[in-house]
């Protein structure tokens, strides 16, 4: 059973499952990773999901404010052997919730055309493409996302 957690960026299975992701991103963003990189300290992450299977971490997703209407989803990651069991959607979905109690609008995101898997999570969550924002601009690689929450 999957079991979902609200934490911070101080937890360590966070900083685990990041260091994983980050390993992960070096490998398909290629030449771009210290690009991307440099956006994605979690020192400032204060709301930070975690999956638990099997008293496991094994996924994990943060929010970040943008402006008084947004937030950014960052960190979004479940491990490679827990993949296709509606574990990242279970996350983006605690995520959703959080930023709703938190009285935000929207929720925008990006992530690299070379991630099919992350498009389609996004995709298949109503995600909408938008055109690419703010450090993303320009970016071949990278696609934004937005979705208005209810």
């Amino acid at each position: 059973m999957v079991r979902i957690e609200r934490t911070t960026f101080k937890n360590e299975n966070f900083s685990g499952l990041v260091a994983k992701l980050d390993a992960y991103l070096s490998h398909t963003d290629g030449d771009e990773h210290d690009f991307y990189h440099q956006y994605n300290g979690i020192e400032s992450l204060n709301q930070v999901v975690i999956a638990y299977l099997n008293d496991v971490a094994v996924g994990c997703g943060a929010i970040k404010k943008v402006d008084s209407d947004s937030v950014e989803v960052k960190r979004m990651y479940v491990s490679p052997e827990t993949r296709g069991q509606g574990i990242a959607s279970l996350l983006l979905k605690e995520l959703e919730e959080w930023a709703t109690e938190l009285e935000y609008k929207n929720c925008i995101l990006e992530t690299g055309k070379r991630q099919p898997e992350a498009i389609a999570l996004y995709t298949k969550n109503k995600y909408q493409e938008i055109p690419n924002y703010g450090q993303y601009e320009g970016m071949e690689n990278s696609v934004c996302f937005k979705k208005t929450l209810t």
